[in-house]
Parts: structure tokens; C-alpha cells; sequence
């Protein structure tokens, strides 16, 4: 199996230009290629690591990857399916997410070692010296208004309104994949599926400016089983960036995949070799509730993104949390652990009874529940069962000086601060 094959087969490709010809291309020698990342936040998110393992598949198999964050197109904004124009950034702000969004790049593709180590590219470097004036005249006039208003990303726009700053976004595109290939030999982009009419604007360009050809691979839009856009919890982007998300939040995200949906993650997120999934695959199937995949599913990206150490401490967090043994881990780890649940600051002053305390954090709504759930054995402070009526907390509460646990019931978690 080729390099575009085992792609193929990871489910990884939705589109290409002339399949062919790419795979041809691939398998006789060696391919510079790019992808490109817009920095429009401080972090890329799951959606990004796609196409970001992508370059990485193809990098271990030869080929040489120029990944791109756009500092000059950042600054511009892409109207693709989007629904309204994006806010303008200052140039101080995409600047510092342009540095971060490196370093994430950085992690996933080997820029030290061989012939086809990887080189960080920026596409303000070459826009910041063209003037309006040459760049209507060098790449404009090999557009034509027809040709651009043909995009799916624009006509899904027309209708709303869209600015010539937007509408010019897929000319600054296409001009990356020609200067790439001009001095970097640059003849594949990888990109989304939302952005292939902006990836295909740069093969136009290298056809009609330099009469070269230039290959396009897309990769899927990746839903869950249910048809849900993936990469989002609770609402929120899955994060590259541990502050955002943490390894024990991402951790959860993989834990939690639908039975559906588990091994055809394995194929597009992880290294493992297809025969190692299919045997994995056999395994899950003939006993789903021990959810073998989505437990090696959650190792090999978590591992992948944050590094070994940062998956055991997640997986530590979820055993001493399951089991609840709340002083088996740390007030960081605690904070990890239970980022998502309700929190009360206990102030200086207080001097509370177990039962007082329950109301005043939320943990019930009366004194006459709090005094059942006490009496009857619900209530744990650090893991450990409290029963007395009078109990008040004390400085050996206090996990690193910081919090405290309290849990009602096998599963409700509760934290204090102090």
C-alpha cells in the first residue's frame, strides 16, 4: 500500500485534483508540500489536527512539508462558509498568535533531522513587500470576477454582503501556493474541505503565471455518527493548547466517543499501523462496555498533542477520581480533574457546620437535606464519609492548602477553595 493508498484508507482524503497524476507524484519521489493555518486565535483546535497529521503522514513517508501560518492573511480574514464578515485583529495581536500557533506546528512534524525536515514558512513575508499597484498587476489580472464569484465560499456570501477586503482572500491564497512553488518547489497544498475553492485558486495561478501543475488534497469534515461537527465539548472547541483545554479534558473528549464511532478515529487521529487497528477493532467488538478503543484512542492522541507524561496524569486523575480516592492526587491534579463541576470560595470568617456548609455551597437546597444526607452516609469530604451532624472543616481539609472535596452520592463532585 502507497502513501495515497494508506490515506485513502484512513479516511483521510474527501478531494483531490487529479488523483492520478497526485499519486503518481507521491510514489515515484520525493513532493514539497504546504498547509496552511490562519491565525484567528491563540490556538488551533482538533479540526486543525487533520490535516495537521496529514503532513505528518507524509513527511514519514519522504516528502517535504513547508506548514504556513498566515500572518498577512490572518490580518485579512477568510470568508469561507462563514455567515458574517470576521472582526479585523491588530497586527500586534495575529503576530503573537502566528508565534504560538508555530509552536503548536512545531510538536507534530520533524524540523531537525533528513533531507525533507520541515521549514516553518510565514505568508506576510513575501506580502509585506508587494505593493497594491504590483500585485493587481502580477497576480490580479490572472483572475477573473466570474471565476472568483464562482466559489462556494463567495456566493454563500453574496446574499449577506461581502467586502472586497473578504472577496480578494482566495487571490492571496492562490499567490501562497505560486511563491511556495517558486522558491520552494512547492507542488501539493492540503487543506479542509470548506477550502478548496481558495487551494484551487492556486493551482489556476501556477497554471496561468507560471504554466506548472499543482495537486490538491482535501481532507473530510469530520462528523461523529450522529452527524455533529466534531471537535467541539459541551459547545466548546477541543483545544491544542493544554491551558485551554486540558491533557485530562482531551483525555475525556477521546474517552467518551460514540461505540460508532471509536475505530474509524483510530484510523484518522493515531499512528497505529491499519493492522494494529483491525486487531484492536476485533477485540472492541467482542466486548464494547471495556471500550478498549476509545481507551487507546485517548492514549495515542493525548500522547500525540501534549506528551506521555501529561496521558498519565490524565489517565491517573480518571482511576484516583473513579475509585474516589480524592487524596491520591494533588490540588493541581484536583483542579484538572474537576474543572467542569460547581465551585464555592469559603471565606476566612466562616464557621460552618457540615450541614451549614452544604446549603451555603449549593451541594443541597435545605439544612433538612443536608442533615439525611449526612446521616445516611451520602456526604464524603477528600473521599472519606462523613456522619456527624457537627462536623466542621479543619486545616487537615484542606488539600495543599487549597480545596477541598466534597462529594454527595457516588458521582456529584463539589469543590472549595480557600
Amino acid at each position: 500500500m502507497n502513501i495515497f493508498e494508506e490515506l485513502k484508507a484512513r479516511g483521510l482524503v474527501f478531494q483531490t485534483t487529479d488523483e492520478e497524476a497526485l499519486e503518481k507524484a507521491l510514489t515515484e519521489g520525493s513532493v514539497a508540500y504546504y498547509s496552511g493555518y490562519d491565525p484567528t486565535a491563540d490556538s488551533l483546535h482538533l479540526g486543525h489536527l487533520v490535516p495537521i497529521l496529514v503532513c505528518r503522514h507524509l513527511q514519514l513517508a519522504g516528502h517535504k512539508p513547508f506548514p504556513l501560518v498566515g500572518g498577512a492573511t490572518g490580518l485579512i480574514g477568510d470568508p469561507s462558509f462563514k455567515d458574517a464578515e470576521r472582526s479585523l485583529q491588530t497586527k500586534e495581536t495575529v503576530d503573537g498568535w502566528v508565534e504560538k500557533i508555530q509552536g503548536q506546528l512545531s510538536r507534530f512534524l520533524d524540523f531537525e533531522n533528513g533531507e525533507n525536515k520541515a521549514v516553518m514558512t510565514n505568508n506576510y513575508d513575501w506580502f509585506a513587500s508587494i505593493s497594491f499597484i504590483d500585485f493587481l498587476r502580477d497576480v490580479g489580472k490572472y483572475f477573473t470576477v466570474n471565476y472568483m464569484m464562482s466559489k462556494e465560499s463567495v456566493k454563500k456570501r453574496i446574499e449577506t454582503g461581502i467586502s472586497y477586503t473578504e472577496f480578494a482572500y482566495q487571490i492571496m491564497q492562490g499567490y501562497d501556493f505560486y511563491e511556495l512553488n517558486r522558491a520552494h518547489n512547492v507542488t501539493l497544498q492540503i487543506g479542509g474541505s470548506d477550502q478548496w475553492g481558495n487551494m484551487t485558486a492556486g493551482t489556476e495561478l501556477l497554471r496561468r503565471k507560471a504554466d506548472k501543475t499543482g495537486h490538491v488534497i482535501t481532507v473530510p469534515l469530520i462528523t461523529d455518527s450522529s452527524g455533529k461537527k466534531f471537535g467541539k465539548s459541551e459547545g466548546n472547541a477541543v483545544w491544542l493548547d493544554a491551558s485551554k483545554t486540558s491533557p485530562y479534558e482531551m483525555y475525556q473528549f477521546w474517552l467518551n466517543v460514540m461505540d460508532e464511532d471509536a475505530v474509524r478515529f483510530l484510523k484518522i487521529f493515531t499512528f497505529l499501523t491499519l493492522e494494529e487497528i483491525e486487531d484492536i477493532r476485533v477485540q472492541f467488538e467482542a466486548a464494547p462496555h471495556e471500550r478498549l478503543a476509545q481507551k487507546i484512542l485517548a492514549k495515542e492522541v493525548v500522547s500525540l498533542v501534549h506528551g506521555e507524561d501529561a496521558y498519565n496524569q490524565a489517565l491517573k486523575i480518571t482511576e484516583q477520581l473513579f475509585a474516589g480516592n480524592i487524596k491520591g492526587l494533588s490540588a493541581e491534579e484536583l483542579k484538572a480533574g474537576l474543572s467542569n463541576v460547581p465551585n464555592y470560595a469559603v471565606q476566612a470568617k466562616d464557621d460552618l457546620t457540615i450541614v451549614e456548609l452544604l446549603v451555603a455551597a449549593g451541594v443541597v437546597t435545605s439544612k433538612r437535606q443536608a442533615r439525611e444526607d449526612v446521616q445516611n452516609g451520602a456526604i464524603y469530604i477528600n473521599g472519606d464519609r462523613v456522619q456527624d451532624l457537627d462536623y466542621t472543616l479543619s486545616d487537615k481539609d484542606k488539600i495543599d492548602n487549597e480545596l477541598t472535596v466534597i462529594r454527595r452520592g457516588k458521582k456529584k463532585y463539589f469543590v472549595l477553595t480557600f
